[in-house]
Formats: C-alpha cells, structure tokens, sequence
C-alpha cells in the first residue's frame, strides 16, 4: 500500500487569516483574488450588526483590516448606545 504524504506547507497569510478570523467573528474574512489569480485585498465582510457598521470593509493590509475592524466596533458600540 503506498501512502501519500500530505502538503503541509501554508501560505504567509493563513496565519494572519486565523488571527483576524478569531478576533472579529463577527466578520468573514478573507482574501480578494485578483482577475490575474494574485491575491489582492484583505477583506470583511459583516454577518453581526453587533460587529460593525459598514457591510464591507476593505484594505491592502492584514494589520490595516485589523485596525479598521477595531474602529468598526467602536463604531457599532456607539451606535447601540444611542438607540
């Protein structure tokens, strides 16, 4: 019987991905591919109105969409204070 070994190398950005994924659950995040195939922006997409604001968020950089994310729960707290 022959097995096959698995790859098990990751790309540098699956880390990232995790991080923010685990963070912001309230968000899907990913991605973009651009139309060569190359990946583009990182970005989230809003699933809880308790997580953020915007439906979309969009930014060239993991540590950007992070911090972005971040202002997007202010945003959301303080939308919920004054309803």
């Amino acid at each position: 019987m022959t097995v096959m070994a698995m790859d098990t190398r990751t790309h540098p950005d699956d880390h990232a991905l995790y991080w923010l994924r685990a963070e912001f659950a309230g968000h899907r995040i990913f991605r973009a591919v651009r139309v060569d195939g190359s990946l583009g922006e990182w970005v989230a997409s809003l699933h809880d109105p308790r997580a953020g604001v915007d439906a979309t968020v969009m930014c060239p950089t993991a540590e950007e969409l992070r911090a972005a994310l971040v202002r997007e729960g202010e945003r959301a707290e303080m939308r919920a204070r004054f309803r």
